[in-house]
Order: C-alpha cells, then structure tokens, then sequence
C-alpha cells in the first residue's frame, strides 16, 4: 500500500476569510502551495483533505488545475495509508498517550 500526504484546503492551502460558497475558494497561499508542487513534482501522492461537501468538488478541482497545474483527488476519509496530513486546526498527539507531542498541555 502506498502512502499519501493530506492537505487541508481552507486555510491551509487556499486562504479563507469566512464561507462565501461552494464555488468560492481563496487565493493560493504561497508557501503551501510551493510545498504541493515540490511533492507532485517528486511523485509524492497528495490529495484534497476537506471537510467541504461534494458541491466545492467541481470549484475544487478547477482550482487545482489554475494553481497546481493538474487536478488532485480529493477527499473527507483518513484511511491508514494517509503518511501525514497539513492542516490548520490540527494539534498533533503521541501515538498511543494522548498528550500533546509540541509539549503543550
């Protein structure tokens, strides 16, 4: 089984300043993006992680292709072959303690 990154959209990979829609997604954010590209570049497998419904799927995917240069699957399912996921809500935990792994608690 192979692995792929997940990468959030709202707020990590497109800017979000509020809901205005299911068509509209923010502007790229620069640094995510660069990292994206790198990744597809490398072969890396990198899919759409969003909690956003089938509706944004099309608006989505027509982003993908204006910033990323080729559409990315996407998806709202975590499954055990996912390697990482960037996202800007996450806190990280230690396998198994449930204790924060950046120290704060």
């Amino acid at each position: 089984m192979s692995s792929w990154i997940g990468v959030d959209l709202d707020g990590t990979l497109a800017e979000h300043k509020g809901w205005r829609g299911a068509d509209h997604i923010g502007a790229p954010i620069r640094r995510m993006r660069i990292r994206v590209v790198q990744w597809l570049h490398e072969g890396e497998d990198v899919r759409i992680f969003t909690a956003r419904t089938e509706a944004s799927y099309p608006a989505i995917r027509r982003w993908c292709v204006k910033h990323l240069g080729r559409e990315l699957p996407i998806t709202n399912q975590k499954d055990f072959a996912m390697r990482e996921l960037w996202d800007d809500r996450a806190i990280q935990v230690i396998p198994n303690t449930g204790r924060r792994a950046d120290g704060c608690e």
